[in-house]
């Protein structure tokens, strides 16, 4: 399994068709794998954080144990669009 940031990408964009998905490679070294996504799942619009975050890891529960460090962000589109600099 290839653990980079297209193939996170891609999946997370198809599994939660997601109107964007942001992967960041943050793996300092190459013993460990370290990654920070932004989501936003447009079918979970409405939905406290929670019932966010776990699709999220749900849709990733194999990638997941290979992954030293995960950060996730999950927002709504309009919620991402408010935290936009105008």
């Amino acid at each position: 399994m290839e653990l980079s940031s297209h193939y996170l990408r891609e999946k997370l964009q198809r599994d939660l068709e997601a109107e964007h998905v942001d992967v960041e490679d943050t793996t300092l070294n190459h013993c460990t794998t370290s990654f920070r996504v932004l989501v936003l799942p447009t079918k979970f619009e409405g939905k406290p954080l929670l019932q966010i975050h776990w699709p999220v890891n749900e849709c990733l529960a194999e990638e997941l144990l290979h992954i030293h460090a995960f950060e996730q962000k999950t927002l709504t589109p309009e919620q991402w669009a408010q935290e936009q600099p105008k």
